[in-house]
């Protein structure tokens, strides 16, 4: 009995721990989905902390620089020029700041700089930040140098103005040049290099020579102040007779014909005299050409015009002269006159102001002209320049050097290979020259012929800058 009670005591024994694995596997199943949730709930809230961490830099930045409205509105008109940066003091990108300009940082410490066009002619500004907070333009101690392409250098001051720093002078176009930064805050220096390279291209020699370019350097001058008229050849009234006959007579013999080239004593007519019955000849009384012939053989004639003749080797220019000119003429002076197509040039002088006015307020003014080979004919209009002043100049380039991109009056200037676009500032003219106020240095190759080309090609790629 003991042996059975052993047994079954045996056989029973593994049938509770069996049983108490059951339930426990059936806990462990039930429990097993709530485990889980918790881990993959862990899992993802670090993730979101990792996310949000790797993410916070960028969202600090956005807000740092992120303008304000009346900055925003200010950025409309502020454009950044440049193309390649490089530093003396640490290596950066071409970064863009708040007012979205170029962004030059070391370390810390930061400048911005920013070209302002809104209505008023190119100025730079420049805006200081250090541990990317704005600074006072005060704090910082600043020189900007440009040197443009021919190797002028313009060294820029500044002054503060709201708050930035901004140039004294105006920052002459093309916007391209080498830019060297140098600001000192706290005692510690920064500097900065990079280039710009607006309204420039290079040619190879090869196309240089095909396309005709020429070059002429800007040089000094002496200018020829003129005022412009305008004009028409007319016969010289002392220069024109007109051939009677002395007696009543018979016209037996006409010589010539009209439009004949006559000299002075040459015969012209033969006629017979109607109350002496005697013949007698007419000849010319001058070097000219037969302008109008009124009379044929057979006719009998008495105080009536026979024939014209026109001694055209000189001839008189009528011009018209507006009343505030007027004071800048007087007799004796030299005008250089020209045919409405440029073709045909000669000089003359004043020998007659008329007295009154016209009754369109308008003064006669007449010059005498050499026409020796009859090339200026009567009734042809004409333009004439009269020199009034003489001003000699520091700079002055040729007036064919000029074109007009938008309509601004530029140059191209030539260094080597390289060609840019230039928007001097102007001053007097003449019929050839123009004064160069700023904008150009004595001695640089101005592109006299063919400029067009370059101005197509800069606007064909889309170089030629516009505000």
């Amino acid at each position: 009995m003991n042996n059975a009670m052993n047994h079954h005591h045996l056989n029973n024994t593994p049938h509770q721990p069996r049983h108490d694995l059951a339930l426990n596997h059936d806990v462990a199943i039930n429990a097993a989905p709530r485990l889980g949730c918790r881990r993959f709930m862990g899992r993802l809230l670090a993730c979101w902390m990792l996310l949000l961490a790797s993410f916070m830099p960028f969202v600090w930045a956005h807000n740092l620089h992120q303008p304000t409205d009346a900055q925003q509105q200010g950025n409309e008109h502020q454009h950044d020029h440049s193309q390649q940066a490089t530093s003396n003091t640490s290596s950066h990108h071409d970064a863009v700041g708040p007012q979205g300009g170029r962004l030059l940082q070391q370390d810390d410490f930061a400048v911005e700089i920013t070209m302002f066009t809104a209505g008023l002619a190119p100025e730079m500004r420049v805006y200081s930040y250090a541990a990317q907070q704005p600074l006072s333009p005060d704090a910082v101690q600043l020189q900007i140098r440009l040197t443009r392409l021919e190797g002028a250098v313009e060294t820029l001051s500044f002054h503060t103005e709201q708050d930035y720093a901004v140039s004294t002078t105006p920052i002459a176009e093309p916007h391209a040049y080498q830019v060297s930064v140098q600001a000192r805050y706290q005692g510690r220096d920064y500097q900065w290099q990079f280039a710009t390279e607006e309204g420039r291209i290079t040619l190879r020699d090869r196309v240089i020579a095909q396309s005709g370019i020429k070059t002429e350097p800007a040089s000094a001058r002496q200018l020829q102040q003129q005022i412009q008229l305008f004009g028409v050849i007319a016969m010289d009234p002392t220069r024109h007779w007109r051939l009677q006959s002395p007696y009543a007579a018979a016209v037996q013999q006409v010589w010539v014909t009209q439009g004949q080239q006559v000299n002075k004593g040459q015969p012209l007519l033969e006629l017979h005299n109607t109350t002496t019955l005697k013949t007698f000849t007419l000849r010319a009384p001058a070097d000219g050409v037969v302008t109008q012939r009124h009379v044929n053989p057979g006719q009998v004639v008495t105080s009536d015009t026979l024939l014209e003749i026109v001694d055209f080797s000189q001839v008189n220019v009528e011009l018209s002269v507006f009343p505030t000119d007027l004071p800048k003429i007087h007799l004796g002076q030299a005008i250089a006159v020209m045919d409405l197509h440029n073709a045909q040039h000669s000089n003359a002088s004043i020998n007659f102001i008329a007295p009154a006015m016209t009754d369109g307020h308008i003064a006669r003014v007449r010059a005498q002209l050499a026409n020796p080979q009859g090339q200026w004919r009567p009734g042809m209009h004409i333009n004439a320049h009269i020199q009034v002043a003489q001003h000699q100049v520091a700079i002055a380039v040729p007036l064919a050097a000029i074109q007009y991109v938008q309509g601004r009056e530029v140059v191209f200037i030539r260094v080597g290979n390289t060609f840019e676009m230039r928007q001097p500032q102007f001053g007097r003219r003449d019929h050839g020259y123009i004064e160069v106020l700023s904008g150009l240095t004595a001695d640089v190759e101005v592109v006299t012929t063919q400029s067009y080309l370059l101005k197509a090609e800069l606007e064909k790629e889309g170089l030629s800058h516009a505000h």
